[in-house]
């Protein structure tokens, strides 16, 4: 199993939304770098950090779980989506997805805080230019996240 940061915005898809739906697919990742990372290390049972971006709090929110691995992004298909790709090709996709369920809320810990964690200090999230949607997360920093919000495994 691994761990993983899965960066959302929440006026667009929150940790709520997914406590509402209980599973739902991770789409609309658009940059190759998170792709590879889901298509190819992202796996069933993997445990994810969410994390809300581009909001008045950021921060870690909440935990789900991978239920279902790597396939096609069929949004990038959808000329009506706003993750439409016209150079994707059915045969052969440019994009892909994974499904996560909802596992729990966790007090929010921000990226203020975060960056003042001395055990945090290596995550790619805290680095100046590295903040990718999709982002592994060693054991370590994963105990070290879930210490600050007062909650353990």
């Amino acid at each position: 199993m691994a761990y993983w940061l899965f960066k959302t915005e929440p006026d667009t898809f929150s940790i709520d939304t997914l406590k509402q739906q209980q599973v739902s697919c991770w789409e609309g990742v658009r940059n190759y770098q998170a792709r590879n990372m889901l298509r190819d290390q992202v796996k069933v049972g993997d445990e994810v950090l969410i994390y809300h971006s581009s909001c008045k709090e950021v921060g870690v929110v909440g935990i789900a779980t991978v239920v279902k691995e790597a396939y096609p992004d069929h949004f990038q298909f959808d000329p009506d989506s706003p993750y439409f790709d016209l150079k994707s090709d059915p045969a052969n996709p440019r994009w892909i997805m994974v499904d996560i369920a909802y596992q729990r809320h966790l007090r929010r810990v921000s990226l203020q805080r975060m960056k003042a964690e001395p055990a945090l200090a290596a995550m790619p999230l805290v680095q100046r230019g590295s903040r990718l949607s999709v982002m592994p997360v060693s054991d370590e920093e994963w105990q070290a996240i879930l210490t600050m919000t007062g909650q353990f495994d």
